[in-house]
C-alpha cells in the first residue's frame, strides 16, 4: 500500500510542477499583502502546533524538547517575525548611482523571484532545515515544492500538515518519498533549486540540473576543525565544545568534527571534557532525557564502525537496540583511519594534538574547504591569523555553532562544503533575481554615441578617461 501511495505521488510530481507554474505565471504570489498574510498566518500556525512539532521530533530520534524549542521551531518564528518586519522594504526597489555614460538616467535594482523552486531537505533538523529556506522563497515571491527527508517521517508529516492548512497547493506542495521521488523531481524543469544534505548527495543533485543551468544553492558539510590554542581558557572551551558536538547527539553539519589541540593543554583538555561530558548527561548519558539517538540503524551501523580500533577517552559506548551512541572523545587516530575520511555526523569526537603552526596546517589542509571552523584562543592574533589563512563557510572565535543565530550573517559553504548562503535578509536575496533596470531620460539626446564616428574618438577617450 505504501508502495502504491509513492507511486501515485511521484506520478503527480509533474502535475503539481504544472499548476504552480500556472499560479505563478497569473501573479499570485506577486503582491506584499499576500505574501505577508501567509507568512504571518504561517507564523501562527508554527506557534500553536509547537507542542505536536516537538514530539513529532521525539518520535524520529528522541531528541529533547529543549533542544527542539531552541534549535528548530524558536529558531523558525524568530525568522519568521524579521522575514515579516522587513519585507516590505526589501522588495522595493534598490536606487543606485547612475553612470554619466547614460546621461541622463535613473539606474535601479529589482528584486523579482525566481519562479517555481525546489527544495530538496535533509532529516538532522528535520523542522527548521525545511522550513527556514521555504520562508525565504515564499517571502521572494517564489512557488515551492518542499520534498522532506523520509529519515525524519513523523516530522515531514506535521510539516506537510502546516503547509496545507496555510498554503494552497499550487503555491506551497510537500511531496512525501524516497530516493525515486527526489530522481523524479530532479528531472523536472525548476527556476532554482535548494538542497540541503551531504556532499556526495550534493553532487548529484548540482549534476542532475546541470542541463537546464538551474541556479542552486547547496548546503553541504565537511570536517569542520576545532582549534584550541595554549592560550585558551581550557574548561570553558571544554564545555561550549561539549555542548556544540553532542546537541542533537552531533548530528549537526556545523558541530565541530574533530578537534586540533596545543599537545602541552591535551590533557586538561581532557580532564574538562569528561567533567563536562557528566555534568550535561550525568554519570549514564543512555538515560539522560537530554540526550538524543541516532536518526537510523543505518547512520548507527556507520557511526559504529568509525569507533573500532579507536582509543576512546570517554565514551565509546554503543547500543543498537535504542540507536544510542554515547558522547565519545577518541584520542589522536590516524588520518588514514575511517574515523578521518569522512564528515562524523554523530557523537563521536576526535583529538589530535599538535606542536607547531606547521603540524596543524598539515592536518587542516589534508580535507576540501569545510562548512565551519572553530578556534579558541586568548591570543587575538592567532585566532586572527586562523580566520585569514584558511577558507571555510563560517565560524565563531570562543564558541562553537553560534554564528548560525545571527540573521544579518549569512550562512553557506564553500567549495566542498557548498555554495550560496541564507538566513534573514540573505534567504530572500537568495531566491530573488536581481534585476538592472536603466531609465533613461527623454528630455535630451546626446549625439555622440551614434554613428557616424568620424572625428568622435578623441572625444569619447576624453571622457571614459574621466569616469
Amino acid at each position: 500500500m505504501a508502495e502504491e501511495i509513492e507511486n501515485t505521488a511521484i506520478a503527480d510530481i509533474p502535475k503539481i510542477l504544472s499548476s504552480q507554474k500556472t499560479f505563478f505565471e497569473a501573479g499570485n504570489t506577486l503582491e506584499l499583502p499576500k505574501r505577508l498574510e501567509k507568512l504571518k498566518k504561517l507564523k501562527d500556525v508554527i506557534e500553536e502546533r509547537e507542542a505536536e512539532i516537538c514530539e513529532a521530533l521525539c518520535k524520529d530520534f528522541q531528541k529533547p524538547e529543549f533542544e527542539t524549542v531552541v534549535t528548530e521551531t524558536s529558531f523558525i518564528i524568530s525568522e519568521l517575525k524579521f522575514i515579516i518586519k522587513n519585507l516590505k522594504q526589501w522588495m522595493k526597489p534598490k536606487k543606485v548611482k547612475s553612470s554619466w555614460l547614460n546621461f541622463p538616467s535613473s539606474d535601479f535594482i529589482y528584486s523579482n523571484p525566481y519562479g517555481n523552486v525546489l527544495i530538496l531537505a535533509p532529516w538532522n533538523y528535520p523542522f527548521q532545515l525545511k522550513v527556514s529556506p521555504a520562508i525565504g522563497a515564499i517571502a521572494a515571491g517564489n512557488t515551492v515544492v518542499l520534498k522532506p527527508s523520509e529519515y525524519s517521517p513523523y516530522t515531514a508529516k506535521i510539516v506537510e500538515e502546516i503547509f496545507s492548512e496555510v498554503f494552497e497547493p499550487e503555491w506551497v506542495s510537500v511531496v512525501q518519498g524516497e530516493v525515486a521521488a527526489s530522481k523524479k523531481l530532479l528531472e523536472q524543469k525548476w527556476d532554482y533549486v535548494f538542497f540541503t544534505g551531504s556532499v556526495p548527495v550534493g553532487r548529484e543533485v548540482a549534476k542532475a540540473i546541470a542541463p537546464n543551468l538551474t541556479p542552486a544553492t547547496l548546503e553541504l558539510g565537511g570536517k569542520s576543525p576545532c582549534i584550541i590554542h595554549k592560550s585558551a581558557k581550557i574548561g570553558l572551551a571544554a564545555k561550549r565544545i561539549v555542548w556544540g558536538k553532542f546537541i542533537n547527539a552531533g548530528q549537526t553539519c556545523i558541530a565541530p568534527d574533530y578537534v586540533m589541540i596545543d599537545s602541552s593543554v591535551k590533557e586538561e583538555f581532557y580532564t574538562a571534557v569528561k567533567k563536562e561530558i557528566k555534568s550535561a548527561f550525568g554519570e549514564s548519558p543512555q538515560l539522560s532525557p537530554d540526550f538524543a539517538r541516532i536518526v537510523n540503524e543505518k547512520n548507527f551501523d556507520r557511526l559504529e564502525y568509525l569507533l573500532k580500533d579507536q582509543n576512546c577517552v570517554a565514551g565509546g559506548e554503543t547500543d543498537a537496540d535504542s540507536l544510542y551512541i554515547s558522547p565519545t572523545v577518541i584520542d589522536e587516530p590516524s588520518l588514514e583511519s575511517e574515523v578521518m575520511q569522512d564528515e562524523i555526523f554523530g557523537p563521536i569526537l576526535p583529538v589530535i594534538s599538535y606542536s607547531s603552526r606547521a603540524e596543524m596546517n598539515k592536518v587542516i589542509v589534508n580535507f576540501p574547504k569545510p562548512l565551519a571552523l572553530y578556534v579558541f584562543s586568548e591570543d587575538k592574533d592567532f585566532s586572527e591569523n586562523i580566520i585569514k589563512n584558511y577558507n571555510f563557510g563560517g565560524g565563531a572565535v570562543n564558541d562553537v555553532l553560534v554564528h548560525i543565530a545571527n540573521k544579518k550573517l549569512p550562512f553557506g559553504g564553500v567549495g566542498d562544503s557548498g555554495y550560496g548562503a541564507y538566513h534573514g535578509k540573505f534567504s530572500f536575496d537568495t531566491f530573488t533575481h536581481k534585476k538592472s533596470i536603466s531609465k533613461r531620460g527623454t528630455w535630451i539626446d546626446i549625439p555622440l554615441r551614434y554613428a557616424p564616428y568620424e572625428g568622435k574618438l578623441t572625444l569619447v577617450k576624453k571622457v571614459i578617461k574621466r569616469l
